[in-house]
C-alpha cells in the first residue's frame, strides 16, 4: 500500500511513521511519499525516519519530492498535513487578534478564521489534483481548520476525504482511564464539529458510566479537561467538553491569559521547531533524541495559558501522550482499505446525524467504517446551548469557505463579525484589515486598485 504525505517535512510525521512500523499486519504501508515545498524540513525528518527504521528489515521505503503532482500519482492513501504560511503565519494570526482583545487561536475564532482562508485556497487545489491524478485515492486530512478544509475538500472528493482529530480520542481515553476502564472496552458517545464537540456519554457493556464520573471529585479533577473546566461547571453541563470549548467557557480568562504571555503559543512553535530544524544541519545531532525532545517540551507546554488562566496546575503524565492522532489514521486506512470494520471519531459529511445541520456540514462524530468509507452515526441530539454554538460556528465557516473559493469579501467579513468570539462588527473589520495588510495569502481579497 502506497501513502503521501503532503507536509511532509512536518514535525509530527515520525508519528505516523512510528505507527506505520508498528503495524505487522496484512496490506500495510509499504511506501510512504513525502511532500514538502522546503527540502530543508524534509532532510531533517528523513534523518528521523532513518534511525527510527534501523533494525526492522521491512520498514516501508521513503522518498521525497517537492512536485505535487508527482507525490499524489499512483497514492492509495494521502495524508494532507500542509500548513500555509507556516508558523510565522499561525503567529500572525494570534498577534493580530489578541492586539483588538479578541482570541486568536488556530482553529478558534478570528485566528481560526484568518488560517482557514489562507488555507482553503491551497487546499482545494490539491482536491482538484488528486481528483484528476488519483481518483480512487482516500484523502484524510490533518489540516487545520480540520472540519472547514474538509468539507472544502469535499466539494471535490465527496466522501473520499475525511478528516480526523486527536482531541475526541484523548477526552474519551482520559475519561475512561480516570474511571479505571480499559479505553479499548469503552463506547464514546461524542458529537459536535472539530474542536467544538461533547462526550455525552462512555457505556462499558451498555451501561452509561459517564455520572460515575462527573460524581467523583478525585477521578474527575484527575486529568486535563476536569483541572481545565472545573468539576462543578462540567456537572452543570452534564458532559465533558473537548478542550478547545475551554476558549468559548471561559473566553475572558483564556484571552487575558494569551495576552499576559510571555510569547503566543504560534511564536513560541516557531522558535521552538526553527531551533529544532536548524539542530539537524549540524553534524552530529542525534535525529531521533533531538525530535523526541522537542515533541516532549511541545506537549508539556501544551494550552499552557489556559491551564494558568483558571489556576489548573502543570500536565499530568497521563496527559501528555497525544490522542494518537497517528492511530486513527492507520485504522482508519486499514477499515478502508482491508474492510477491517470498526468505529472512529472523524470528520465527514454528517448525512442528517447532527440536526439541524444539513446533509453536507462536515462534522464530527462516531462513524461506521469499512471498505465503502465512514458513515456517521446518528445518536442524540445536542443540548440546546450546543445546538446554538455549533450552528453558530458552522455558519462561520461556510462564510470562510465561500470567501476563500470566490473571493467574496462580504462573506470574510460577514465570518469575523458574526463568530462568537468576536464581539463586535467595528472589531471584525479591524481584524479583516490587520490580517490583509499582514498576510501575503490574503491578497487575493484585497479590493483591485482603480
Amino acid at each position: 500500500m502506497r501513502l503521501t504525505i503532503l507536509g511532509g517535512g512536518g514535525f509530527r510525521v515520525p508519528l505516523v511513521y512510528r505507527a506505520l512500523l508498528a503495524d505487522r499486519g496484512k496490506g500495510r504501508v509499504t511506501h510512504v511519499t513525502l511532500h514538502d515545498l522546503d527540502p530543508r524540513r524534509l532532510d531533517a525528518i528523513v534523518k528521523v525516519l532513518r534511525e527510527q527504521a534501523a533494525g526492522y528489515d521491512d520498514a516501508p521505503a521513503v522518498d521525497v519530492t517537492t512536485d505535487l503532482d508527482e507525490a499524489v500519482t499512483g497514492a492509495d492513501f494521502v495524508f494532507s498535513a500542509i500548513r500555509v504560511g507556516g508558523l510565522a503565519g499561525r503567529a500572525t494570526d494570534e498577534r493580530v487578534a489578541l492586539e483588538l482583545g479578541v482570541l486568536g487561536q488556530e482553529t478558534v475564532g478570528a485566528g481560526g478564521i484568518a488560517y482557514g482562508l489562507r488555507t482553503i485556497p491551497v487546499a482545494v487545489d490539491i482536491a482538484r489534483r488528486i481528483a484528476r491524478l488519483a481518483p480512487d485515492a482516500w484523502v484524510i486530512n490533518f489540516t487545520n481548520p480540520a472540519g472547514m478544509v474538509t468539507e472544502a475538500m469535499a466539494a471535490h472528493l465527496g466522501d473520499r476525504v475525511i478528516g480526523i482529530c486527536d482531541s475526541p480520542v484523548g477526552l474519551g481515553r482520559r475519561a475512561a482511564q480516570a474511571l479505571g476502564v480499559d479505553p479499548g472496552r469503552a463506547w464514546f458517545d461524542y458529537a459536535g464539529l472539530n474542536h467544538l464537540g461533547w462526550l455525552r456519554a462512555i457505556r462499558v457493556d451498555g451501561v452509561d458510566v459517564l455520572p460515575r464520573l462527573l460524581d467523583d471529585e478525585s477521578a474527575l479533577t484527575s486529568f486535563e479537561e476536569g483541572k481545565l473546566f472545573g468539576a462543578d461547571w462540567l456537572r452543570t453541563l452534564g458532559s465533558l467538553p473537548n478542550e478547545y470549548l475551554h476558549y468559548y467557557y471561559f473566553n475572558r480568562e483564556a484571552v487575558a491569559g494569551a495576552r499576559s504571555a510571555e510569547k503566543t503559543r504560534g511564536a513560541f512553535l516557531l522558535d521552538q521547531q526553527s531551533r529544532f530544524y536548524e539542530r539537524m544541519e549540524a553534524p552530529g545531532t542525534p535525529p531521533f533524541a533531538t525530535w523526541d525532545a522537542t515533541r516532549l517540551e511541545r506537549e508539556v507546554t501544551y494550552m499552557a495559558e489556559n491551564r494558568e488562566a483558571v489556576d489548573a496546575g502543570e500536565r499530568n503524565s497521563c496527559d501528555l501522550d497525544s490522542g494518537g492522532y497517528e492511530k486513527v489514521a492507520l485504522a482508519l486506512m486499514r477499515a478502508i482499505a482491508l474492510d477491517e470494520r470498526t468505529t472512529l471519531i472523524l470528520n465527514v459529511r454528517g448525512r442528517g446525524a447532527l440536526k439541524p445541520l444539513d446533509d453536507e456540514a462536515v462534522v464530527e462524530t462516531n462513524c461506521h467504517v469499512d471498505a465503502n468509507g465512514a458513515r456517521p452515526i446518528i445518536g442524540e441530539p445536542l443540548a440546546g446551548h450546543a445546538v446554538g454554538l455549533v450552528t453558530a460556528v458552522k455558519a462561520v465557516e461556510r462564510d470562510v469557505i465561500r470567501a476563500a473559493t470566490t473571493g467574496d469579501r462580504a462573506a470574510a467579513l460577514r465570518a469575523f463579525a458574526l463568530h462568537p468570539l468576536v464581539d463586535s462588527v467595528a472589531v471584525a473589520r479591524r481584524l479583516f484589515d490587520g490580517y490583509l495588510a499582514d498576510l501575503p495569502g490574503l491578497d487575493y481579497l484585497k479590493e483591485p486598485r482603480v
